[in-house]
């Protein structure tokens, strides 16, 4: 059997696009697990559903024994992790799911992923990693004058988005250097593209729906 990998949030822009990506041009077994919220789209992936290389669950990382089943179940080679409530207007309005999401939520899959590699073989655990994905947010503000930022750069998170995201690299980071799990992390800008949630579209503005149904006026 081929290994397979374990993505959360498949559903969503990124992680939908990620998935097709993979399933395209890997052709390795990929287990989207994915709560569905309002980002989580099921028709970003119906070109998938009769993919047997792919399979869905519906959870919630902050639930740890479905996680830990599916684990279990899966024996994944590698975790993905997009899941994550984003966009900093919506973290102003309503921090509490931030919290709970990406930092909990983090933690609950740290933990569990922490203890299913503690099982793994040696040349398994070698083999192993967890992707943690996250933004670029989490070292603050630039202005026009200031250096880009850089992976050594300080962290000065100015939003509860961006503050919960620190919050997620930071623990990623002490769970590689208190227990050696295998992480890696990234902190990507804006993006952008197929299957992106209108309503956070920031890099680029929307195109009036008048234009997309005529044409002619393109």
């Amino acid at each position: 059997m081929q290994p397979t990998i374990l993505v959360t949030g498949g559903a969503g822009f990124i992680g939908s696009n990620f998935t097709l990506q993979w399933i395209a041009e890997e052709k390795t077994p990929l287990i989207n697990f994915d709560k569905l919220t309002y980002a989580g789209n099921p028709e970003n992936l119906r070109s998938l559903i009769s993919e047997p290389l792919y399979s869905f669950h519906q959870g919630d990382i902050c639930d740890r024994e479905s996680f830990r089943s599916l684990l279990k179940e899966a024996a994944p080679r590698a975790i993905v992790h997009f899941a994550a409530e984003s966009h900093v207007d919506r973290s102003i309005r309503g921090p509490d799911d931030f919290i709970r999401t990406n930092i909990d939520g983090t933690f609950s899959l740290v933990e569990e992923a922490r203890a299913y590699w503690a099982e793994l073989s040696a040349s398994e655990q070698q083999a192993f990693r967890f992707l943690h994905v996250s933004t670029d947010e989490v070292y603050g503000s630039l202005g026009p004058q200031d250096a880009p930022f850089h992976e050594s750069s300080t962290y000065a998170p100015n939003s509860p988005y961006s503050a919960s995201k620190a919050g997620a690299d930071h623990l990623v980071r002490a769970y590689h250097h208190t227990y050696a799990l295998p992480t890696l992390t990234t902190n990507c800008s804006n993006n952008y593209g197929p299957y992106q949630f209108p309503f956070l579209t920031r890099f680029l503005p929307m195109i009036p729906w008048f234009l997309t149904s005529n044409s002619s006026l393109l």
